[in-house]
């Protein structure tokens, strides 16, 4: 598979975005552009509206009662909020890994043949083999499984449904990955692989990841944005926020003085 150079080309442009929950306002006119095959990281306190704005990029927040978005989100130009646009075909362009993994209660092979049978990517069982065992062995999961396709993806470690996971989200070729603390329930070595797995994968897909951990920010992330009660107070280049933030807050955050 040819590697795609990493570009600074937008492939998300977020404008004004707010989010309300009924009558509570979860951010307030956010403005942010992620550029793609690159690593952006969000972080910030608990409840600062993180995750509120990952799952508005594939409207997940479709599912909940009394959510209301403002503002506009674009993917390549085009504005996922539009009413018109297939958000079963939005969900296959962006892909989301979940903070707990949570493999489907099928074998190992059928979790990740799941997106591509529903979205009709595959036109024969050998070409759905061949996209189940190419995404296993992208996630650096293939030769853990490879006697084990038939068994429950339950039945594996933690850090491997995680990875089990990923590969079940990238099977679908999305363009971007949300990726939502996906570290935070797994070991240290766990975790050491998934973040190679994480560098790696950028240079086919745009990915977004939110983090509490600042060393995880600062390895696996070209860009930072740091959230702060339903704002971003900075974004940029990681070297930068992390070393030499224009915002106090934000150096704040980054030392522990607050969070």
């Amino acid at each position: 598979m040819t590697a795609v150079e990493p570009t600074n080309a937008t492939k998300v442009r977020v404008g004004d975005l707010s989010v309300f929950y009924g009558e509570k306002q979860a951010l307030f006119g956010v403005d942010l552009d992620v550029p793609a095959n690159q690593v952006t990281a969000l972080i910030g306190p608990s409840g600062c509206g993180k995750s509120t704005f990952l799952r508005c990029v594939n409207r997940m927040n479709d599912v909940i009662d009394g959510c209301r978005v403002t503002g506009s989100i674009l993917l390549d130009g085009v504005d996922v909020n539009d009413r018109t646009l297939d958000v079963v075909q939005l969900r296959a362009r962006v892909g989301m890994v979940f903070q707990k993994p949570n493999p489907f209660p099928k074998s190992v092979w059928e979790n990740v043949a799941y997106g591509p049978r529903i979205h009709g990517i595959a036109s024969s069982h050998a070409e759905l083999d061949r996209i189940v065992i190419s995404s296993l062995d992208r996630a650096g999961l293939l030769k853990e499984v490879q006697d084990r396709l038939h068994e429950p993806g339950t039945s594996l470690s933690g850090g491997q449904q995680q990875r089990l996971c990923i590969a079940r989200a990238i099977a679908v070729s999305p363009e971007v990955i949300l990726m939502d603390e996906p570290c935070s329930a797994l070991d240290p070595i766990a975790t050491a692989t998934i973040e190679g797995l994480i560098d790696e994968l950028r240079e086919k897909f745009t990915i977004v990841i939110v983090t509490h951990n600042m060393q995880q920010a600062a390895r696996v992330s070209q860009r930072t944005a740091f959230f702060h009660l339903g704002e971003i107070v900075e974004e940029g280049e990681t070297g930068k926020i992390f070393t030499n933030p224009t915002d106090q807050r934000t150096q704040d955050y980054i030392t522990g003085r607050f969070g």
